[in-house]
């Protein structure tokens, strides 16, 4: 497995993160099935997948539907006592301009709540947004920037 952030991965830019090994395993295989190759990394507290990001936009929506599918089975899994075995930890990817992914702890039970609402793109969309403000930070009001969201 390799490190998130390594130069083997320049090609791999999707990452889709889990928190349990069997929900990822299931991910692979399907990724496998369908043909696409897939690097997976593991950190202390989260077990990843990178894909290519050319992979074809409706294979990547079909992705991106199974992904959602196995994140409500890694949350079921927390949620069916995984915290008695001691896994609470969860945490949200962050893309950083450089090309390195990082990964930010969050509180399992906000995280949860959070995903309650919102879907991984939708979240992605709005950490990548505040990475980009730190990374770029402008001080300008937002009603004098230009609106670039068209």
């Amino acid at each position: 497995m390799l490190p998130p952030g390594s130069r083997f991965m320049e090609n791999y830019m999707l990452d889709f993160v889990f928190f349990n090994p069997g929900p990822r395993q299931r991910f692979v295989d399907f990724l496998v099935a369908r043909g696409v190759a897939a690097i997976e990394t593991q950190d202390d507290e989260t077990f990843g997948v990178a894909i290519p990001d050319d992979t074809a936009d409706r294979l990547l929506d079909e992705i991106e539907a199974y992904y959602e599918e196995m994140m409500a089975l890694d949350q079921a899994i927390f949620e069916a006592g995984a915290p008695d075995a001691g896994h609470h930890a969860a945490g949200v990817v962050l893309n950083l301009e450089s090309g390195e992914c990082v990964y930010a702890r969050v509180d399992p039970l906000l995280l949860g709540k959070v995903m309650e609402v919102l879907t991984p793109q939708e979240l992605g969309d709005l950490v990548n947004a505040i990475v980009d403000a730190v990374e770029h930070p402008d001080a300008q009001p937002l009603c004098h920037r230009p609106d670039d969201t068209v």
